[in-house]
């Protein structure tokens, strides 16, 4: 199967960062507290994925087969909803290039380490010089958009 759609998946999703960090933003300055705008956005989210879940007739796994699972499946919530506060803290102070950038840069930090340690279910990739200079020039990126 070509990757094409996949990436063309990662594009529309990579779009949605700061689109939603933007509205995000104006739903703070109306609330007020990017904690609650945050959690606006979270409870939206969350209803449209459960209509959607129900639509589709998704099943619900078994409650038993919780124990088989280890207890850290249940914070990508937490981590997600650092992640949509964080955004709509930084948009308005670092811009959407820059926080984006800024955001990559993290995500392809800590990428290095999952893969190269194979944590969290992902394959060992050793990291390599090459995989430490990309990630590096993500970094002088950073620091070059950030530039006035």
């Amino acid at each position: 199967m070509s990757i094409l759609p996949y990436l063309l998946l990662a594009l529309a999703a990579g779009a949605c960062l700061p689109t939603q960090a933007g509205i995000n933003t104006q739903l703070n300055l109306w609330t007020r507290s990017p904690i609650l705008a945050a959690a606006i956005s979270f409870g939206v989210g969350t209803t449209v994925l459960v209509l959607y879940a129900l639509l589709a007739r998704i099943p619900v796994p078994a409650a038993e087969d919780l124990s088989r699972n280890p207890w850290w499946i249940w914070t990508g919530g937490i981590l997600g909803a650092f992640f949509v506060a964080s955004t709509v803290i930084l948009a308005p102070r670092l811009g959407a290039a820059a926080m984006v950038a800024a955001i990559i840069a993290g995500q392809m930090i800590t990428s290095l380490v999952l893969d190269h340690c194979g944590w969290l279910g992902y394959a060992p990739q050793p990291v390599t010089i090459w995989r430490i200079l990309g990630v590096g020039l993500i970094v002088c990126g950073v620091l070059l958009i950030r530039l006035k």
